[in-house]
């Protein structure tokens, strides 16, 4: 048996696919870069990282921390031999990363500029044409209940004519998104999540024709569970034949979780979990599949960084080199603006990967000017990072002010202690919807709520820069960073 959720860990907007006996998702990542992590499971259930569709964004924006805006909801597609993934950038348009292998590296082209464009998903018809149905984002264009359809050329280089709506019943979907296409047994499919992130719901639209009328109907929803709004995902079907749907639901400060509900079809409609209401628990779809699991702790030993580390915006070499065992991050200087967490392109993150959970980490502070820092944090819209400083450890208390692309933010001194000698292991503990920092064991002011970032959920962070903008060859040494479920 699984259970509900499989991953209690923010991959939002999933997509996947089969080829073969190997299942890949992929997921969008806002700011963060890498972007769209590429996961792989051979029971979709248990899941490892291998490699990300977005090396780095194409856009100088980029190179500052942009909250909300980069790569919003993928759709991941095999085609020819060839992986497709459709990457929505809000503010710039769909973009298209393609690779022959998926663990190698993914080329990145414009398939159209846009604003507000969003959650792009291929389709290619048995003969030959291929398309794009996609949503729009009312942040940037002032729609948010419309689907539009495309013919684009098979390549995904360019799209053919103006888009058409598809869908539009702002009385039973004001809001949906989300759409994927697919087709069985004469009919075209679009699954699509309707209702809004925490409170909706799974559509399915049927039609004969691509471009419609569709019929429509709920096939997934709360009902008498404890699931609020399961929608947004993917549909694939196992070895065995057997369907299945993988979604989201949305659990506020830790983001959108991961779910996997069984496919049943009646009169041609795809009926989800226990008669269109979330499972709890299910047998597995693959039995004897390895049981991957992805990387909480890192002892830092390699020559690059491991596959769960984000940076808050595109990196640049200099913000870190590895110690085999050991990781330096540079005392970056912010050259725009004050140096606080939420505006550091250099901030290290990591996604949680358990519900209540507790960080260590071994921190040394190598100064040479006065302000550099060495610190553990907690990112979202109320932040905070227990900093080696100057001979003291001192805790900071951030707030994000404007939530959106580089925003506002301000930031305070809770507490210090001294630390003379600028060594120490630092912690920080999740539970109960907040978090608490440790220093050697001992607590550190009290408990700051946990919130959400941007679109995204809370995230660990690892961040070295020096408070009052000099530039410095100092840099924090990190060792021995453990992530462990309470």
């Amino acid at each position: 048996m699984y259970r509900n959720p499989i991953l209690y860990a923010d991959y939002s907007d999933p997509d996947v696919i089969r080829v073969g006996r190997d299942y890949y998702m992929v997921a969008s990542s806002f700011t963060y870069v890498p972007g769209v992590p590429i996961l792989h499971s051979q029971d979709l259930v248990h899941w490892e990282i291998i490699n990300y569709a977005l090396p780095r964004f194409p856009f100088q924006k980029y190179d500052q921390p942009a909250h909300g805006s980069g790569a919003w909801a993928p759709a991941i597609r095999y085609h020819k031999g060839e992986f497709f993934v459709f990457i929505p950038l809000v503010d710039e348009g769909i973009f298209v990363a393609r690779s022959r292998d998926i663990r190698g590296e993914f080329q990145l082209n414009c398939l159209v500029k846009a604003k507000g464009w969003i959650d792009p998903c291929p389709f290619w018809d048995d003969d030959g044409k291929a398309y794009m149905v996609f949503a729009y984002a009312r942040s940037r264009c002032g729609i948010k209940h419309r689907l539009s359809l495309a013919e684009i050329d098979p390549q995904c280089t360019h799209i053919l004519g103006e888009p058409q709506v598809i869908f539009h019943k702002e009385d039973i979907a004001p809001t949906i998104e989300g759409p994927k296409l697919y087709r069985r047994d004469g009919y075209y499919y679009i699954f699509a999540p309707a209702g809004g992130v925490a409170t909706g719901w799974q559509m399915a639209l049927r039609s004969r024709n691509i471009w419609g009328p569709y019929e429509y109907r709920t096939v997934l929803s709360q009902g008498d569970t404890q699931i609020n709004g399961p929608h947004q995902g993917g549909w694939v079907t196992d070895t065995a034949g057997k369907d299945w749907f993988v979604h989201f639901q949305d659990v506020g400060a830790l983001g959108r979780i991961t779910h996997l509900q069984p496919i049943n079809w009646e009169d041609g409609w795809p009926i989800m979990g226990d008669k269109g209401q979330p499972v709890a628990e299910h047998p597995l779809p693959v039995d004897n599949a390895p049981q991957y699991q992805i990387a909480a702790s890192d002892d830092f030993s390699g020559d690059t960084l491991v596959l769960q580390w984000q940076w808050q915006a595109n990196p640049k070499p200099e913000y870190y080199a590895m110690l085999s065992p050991g990781l330096k991050l540079s005392c970056w200087a912010n050259p725009s603006r004050e140096n606080y967490l939420w505006y550091a392109p250099n901030a290290l993150t990591q996604i949680p990967q358990y519900k209540d959970f507790r960080v260590t980490v071994e921190v040394t502070l190598h100064p040479e000017q006065p302000g550099d820092l060495a610190a553990l944090g907690i990112i979202g819209h109320c932040y905070g990072y227990l900093a080696l400083e100057d001979g003291w450890l001192r805790l900071y208390r951030g707030e994000a002010l404007d939530k959106e692309q580089l925003g506002k933010a301000r930031e305070s001194l809770v507490c210090q202690i001294p630390c003379p000698n600028n060594i120490a292991t630092l912690a920080v503990e999740v539970k109960g919807g907040a978090f608490r920092f440790y220093a050697e064991g001992q607590p550190m002011a009290d408990p700051i709520p946990l919130t959400c970032a941007t679109w995204t959920g809370a995230k660990i962070c690892l961040w070295s820069a020096n408070r009052e903008n000099r530039a410095s060859g100092g840099f924090g040494e990190y060792q021995n960073f453990k992530e462990d479920t309470l």
